[in-house]
């Protein structure tokens, strides 16, 4: 296999530029930013093999369709999936755009290919009973009473309050005692309120109240074993086991446990805005994946209960 061509330093310093601005004007979080690096680099070593020499912020004036289809056709051979190569096209072509109002050039050829269509995965939350059943079982399932404590508190913070595990995680001693709302910073920096509910901050307290170690400002609230912050693997160690004992599928994870409280709140009535803001989701077309959950779950109902004779 040929080795791919280096990447030419004046296309080194754009693609830099072009991350910073990403990063600093449109809030991307950090491995977003990771990802978009990858995606780039990708394209710029195919079109340096494509073309048989590096590309440069000029020479991308000479990009056509067909570059763009034989970049696409190169990814999917490598094994690519449709959602994977359409995110990479999709951070190829916010680049494009930039590097096209920075040098002056007309890539609207280049720009109109079209990415692949793919069936975005359903979330796959647990029923209310089966949540119930996951805390009442995680509760009793290290022999250490703090650590118990510990992982029922990080589960009800992601069922109750549909936070992420890294979100939870995160939390330090200045946080608590939690207050009606909690500030949560997400994905890109974006800040969002969070109502705590009455369970929610008993668990936290019952936890506290047992844990070696009290809140301190710039410490974490939660604590592995040894006094350093909780690590995500831990509590998907707790769901796993929890998972097993209660014969739940390979999705049941932690972060089922925020699909379930999205899920939940729909099917509760709650509107789909609220939901966003309550997740932290930046589109709402993000959000709105739920409803398919719900009427996937109406469907079963209907054709389980409907009379056939």
């Amino acid at each position: 296999m040929t080795p791919p061509l280096a990447l030419a330093p004046a296309m080194a310093a754009a693609l830099a530029r072009w991350l910073e601005v990403e990063a600093g004007t449109r809030d991307r979080a950090d491995h977003t930013i990771i990802a978009y690096r990858a995606d780039l680099l990708a394209f710029l070593a195919f079109l340096g093999g494509h073309h048989g020499q590096p590309a440069t912020p000029k020479s991308l004036a000479g990009l056509r369709q067909t570059d763009m289809r034989a970049f696409a056709a190169a990814e999917r051979a490598r094994g690519l999936g449709a959602r994977s190569l359409a995110r990479r096209q999709s951070a190829v072509r916010s680049f494009l755009r930039w590097i096209s109002d920075r040098e002056g050039h007309d890539l609207s050829a280049a720009l109109s290919t079209r990415s692949p269509k793919y069936t975005r995965s359903l979330p796959r939350p647990l029923t209310p009973d089966q949540a119930r059943d996951t805390l009442d079982m995680i509760a009793v399932g290290h022999d250490t009473p703090w650590v118990a404590a510990r992982d029922l508190a990080v589960m009800t913070l992601l069922w109750g309050c549909g936070l992420r595990i890294s979100e939870a995680l995160n939390l330090n001693g200045e946080d608590w005692p939690f207050r009606d709302s909690l500030t949560i910073t997400g994905k890109g920096g974006r800040q969002r309120q969070v109502p705590v509910l009455p369970v929610a901050r008993q668990a936290m307290a019952d936890y506290l109240r047992q844990c070696p170690w009290q809140p301190a400002p710039g410490q974490p609230l939660f604590r592995g074993v040894r006094g350093g912050r909780l690590l995500p693997g831990i509590i998907e160690g707790a769901m796993q086991k929890a998972r097993a004992a209660l014969g739940l599928p390979p999705t049941a994870t932690p972060h089922a446990l925020r699909h379930s409280f999205a899920t939940h709140l729909l099917a509760a009535g709650g509107d789909l805005r609220t939901i966003q803001e309550l997740l932290g989701h930046a589109s709402l077309s993000t959000t709105q994946v739920y409803t398919g959950v719900d009427d996937a779950h109406l469907m079963a109902v209907y054709q389980a209960a409907h009379p056939r004779g």
